[in-house]
């Protein structure tokens, strides 16, 4: 029996997203512990799984509330490095969700090979990971070996692509490690954005089918915004319809508030065990969930429990 549920690496961070005008007239920015793999876990920990993070942060004021953040919301911090020399990541976002990252270097993009913790890679179900942690070459081997570990010991790849283009040198390197995701993932969670970018076609159906023709990828998530989303699973196409919110706030960690509930249903009936009946279900939660987090500012301290998510599917 493996002791985690979800073992993810890549990127812990704080962002820091507007929240009002002083009484000078300035943006007030409120710093929310972020990042999208640890969003990700936070939502899996409301759902009762075991969690746990790689990656690496500064030894510094962000760093050190990090680590206790994450232990806060239950979240195995073991893996988590303290970097005595790099700051840790902030990224900040406006509210067109344009964001600007002070990252040259971030102490995320030094985790090295070497400080991978093989316990942790071999005793999970699942192993996550996104495109942030591939920007650069010392972290991008840690990923690659963790990745290959992983696989090893029989976890599940999960992937998402969480494209942010400023953090990368040019379309073709972060095209390049976009493509290496796809190849060395069971389970896609991919913005309705990104698979137009990637394909270049405009209609999604036609985006997912041109990848699926260069990538045997068995559960694809499309997580279209205002739209609901789609699950593809080999010859299944299901579509869920979103839960609107009149009192949206931040959409920061609604992706990855999506993705985590979809994992939880994995993890429930296995990549096997995935009946269209099921796949509608896990697409309704998992849009609920995300609706509900769009109504609060941050991400991975406020996710909602289970409950709080059938009140909304029953409503």
């Amino acid at each position: 029996m493996k002791k985690y549920d979800v073992v993810a690496l890549g990127e812990v961070l704080i962002d820091f997203t507007q929240n009002g005008i002083s009484a000078q007239g300035n943006v007030i920015y409120e710093a929310n512990p972020g990042g999208a793999p640890c969003n990700v876990l936070s939502m899996l920990s409301r759902l009762e799984r075991k969690t746990a993070f790689i990656g690496k942060v500064g030894q510094d004021i962000f760093g050190r509330q990090l680590r206790k953040v994450l232990g806060e919301n239950g979240i195995d911090a073991a893996g988590l490095v303290m970097d005595q020399e790099v700051r840790t990541t902030l990224a900040f976002v406006d509210v067109d969700r344009d964001f600007s990252f002070y990252r040259n270097p971030g102490a995320d993009m030094m985790l090295l090979e070497e400080e991978l913790p093989l316990n942790l890679l071999e005793e999970t179900k699942i192993f996550h990971y996104g495109t942030l942690s591939m920007t650069h070459e010392r972290v991008r081997k840690a990923t690659k070996k963790a990745i290959t570990l992983a696989g090893k010991g029989s976890a599940l790849l999960s992937f998402d692509p969480n494209l942010r283009m400023p953090l990368w040198r040019g379309e073709d390197e972060a095209r390049t490690q976009i493509e290496y995701g796809f190849a060395h993932c069971d389970i896609l969670k991919i913005a309705d954005n990104e698979i137009r970018w990637f394909t270049g076609e405009n209609d999604l159906d036609a985006g997912i089918r041109k990848l699926r023709t260069q990538y045997e990828i068995p559960l694809i998530l499309l997580s279209m915004g205002r739209e609901g989303s789609r699950a593809y699973y080999r010859e299944l196409r299901v579509e869920s319809s979103p839960y609107l919110q009149e009192n949206t706030v931040d959409t920061t960690g609604a992706g990855d508030t999506f993705c985590a509930c979809c994992l939880h249903f994995v993890l429930t009936y296995g990549l096997d065990g995935l009946s269209e009946e099921r796949l509608a279900e896990m697409l309704k939660f998992a849009n609920a969930a995300a609706s509900i987090i769009t109504t609060r500012r941050g991400a991975l301290r406020v996710m909602p429990t289970k409950s709080e998510v059938e009140t909304l599917i029953k409503k």
